[in-house]
């Protein structure tokens, strides 16, 4: 038993299954609905009307380089297929099979290669798209966490293939991304791009793009308490905060909160808004060197930031939120389940605007002003009302004076 437990080489894994207090929030959102990659979902039979277009893109993928044929791939993944087992969790069955194994990474290998490609743009001229359906189910399913393969294993596949002109594949992934509206407007240099050694998976890669450029010694300092619980909107707007949009947005992190202005990136949630952020978040929770975890970060600050509709209508007002979905509870209620078992740590990303809040409103002179705004200043009207009382009440106090001090002068 010893024995297994070093060779399971717990470290190595990558590609986790969903811990179960993620899971049991929302199920759905882990599980594939239209492909499954890799070994975890290979036996859904509900997935089975996708094989015969795994067939079409396999086809493709190996009319690419005519000197090769399905044999060479297979042997060239027999000598990764212990690393690749590594990636795994539970699996060992597999290996009692070497063929079986490498012939699933190069069937799904084959899909997500090609179909990276054709959303790309890059099929043989005269030939229509394989698949005609909107690209998002099928991206939807590859950024699940239990549907990855290993990235060495796709880029393998991908150098074997490609073209002496065309991107790398990871230049190609980050195109998918931005076609998926999920990319960050930063400039990558091509030696970021050229790093493709640490991208684990295509998941790891989105995660990766997502959070370029940010400053992970933000809250590194030797201030080590944990983050405390912050009021929610409608409770800091009662208290004089104010809410804008972003500008120039780069990225969804870029939260801040300077002299009673919370600034908030736009978050337009979708359909697919949830199952991506769950499974971004379910990735940093079950890995051990994703630091600081940006996104499980954002989850809990609008979990405190989104108590009910009315935060949800708030925000929407100050377009930062844009909701898709249906009613503004339903928003709420994405945000306070998917806070739901997510553990953060000393570093957490967003201390500092907590404090700040915190600070802020405790501050009587904050609470009496907005008191004031709230009741006397609320809109036009109501602020007009308030201003002709108080000249009213001047004019009438001047009246009472020169009413008592004109018989004295006289």
């Amino acid at each position: 038993m010893f024995e297994d437990l070093d060779n399971s080489s717990i470290k190595s894994r990558t590609i986790f299954k969903v811990n179960v207090w993620q899971r049991e929030s929302n199920p759905d959102a882990y599980t594939p609905k239209m492909v499954s990659i890799g070994p975890y979902h290979k036996k859904n039979t509900q997935l089975g009307p996708m094989k015969k277009y795994k067939l079409l893109y396999r086809r493709r993928f190996l009319q690419r380089n005519k000197r090769l044929d399905v044999k060479s791939y297979i042997s060239e993944l027999e000598k990764v297929k212990e690393k690749v087992l590594k990636c795994y969790e539970d699996i060992e069955k597999f290996g009692n099979d070497s063929h079986e194994f490498c012939e699933m990474l190069l069937f799904d290998g084959c899909f997500v290669v090609e179909f990276i490609r054709e959303c790309c743009g890059i099929y043989p001229k005269g030939e229509d798209k394989i698949i005609n359906i909107n690209d998002s189910y099928i991206f939807r399913d590859l950024m699940l966490l239990e549907n990855q393969l290993p990235f060495f294993v796709l880029n393998k596949l991908h150098f074997m293939t490609k073209q002496v002109d065309e991107f790398s594949l990871a230049i190609l992934a980050d195109k998918l991304f931005t076609l998926q509206e999920m990319s960050p407007n930063y400039s990558f240099t091509e030696r970021e791009y050229c790093n493709e050694g640490n991208i684990k998976h295509l998941l790891h890669a989105a995660h990766i793009f997502s959070c370029h450029g940010l400053n992970p010694m933000k809250n590194s300092k030797n201030d080590k308490t944990s983050p405390t619980v912050m009021p929610n909107a409608t409770e800091l707007s009662e208290a004089g905060v104010s809410y804008a949009k972003v500008k120039n947005m780069t990225s969804l992190f870029d939260i801040k909160f300077e002299n009673g202005l919370m600034t908030i990136p736009y978050f337009q949630v979708v359909d697919g808004s949830e199952t991506l952020l769950r499974n971004l978040i379910a990735y940093e929770q079950q890995s051990s060197d994703v630091d600081p975890t940006y996104f499980s970060d954002y989850a809990t600050f609008m979990d405190h930031l989104i108590n009910s509709e009315k935060d949800v209508n708030l925000l929407c007002q100050k377009g930062i939120i844009e909701n898709w979905i249906g009613e503004d509870k339903e928003v709420a209620s994405l945000f306070n389940k998917i806070g739901k078992g997510v553990t953060t740590y000393s570093n957490f990303y967003y201390k500092e605007e907590i404090k700040k809040t915190i600070e802020y409103r405790e501050k009587p002179w904050n609470r009496m002003k907005a008191n004031l705004m709230h009741n006397y200043f609320s809109s036009p009207w109501v602020g007009a009302s308030t201003v002709a009382a108080i000249i009213l009440l001047i004019l009438t106090t001047i009246q009472t004076i020169l009413t008592f001090t004109g018989p004295l002068k006289k």
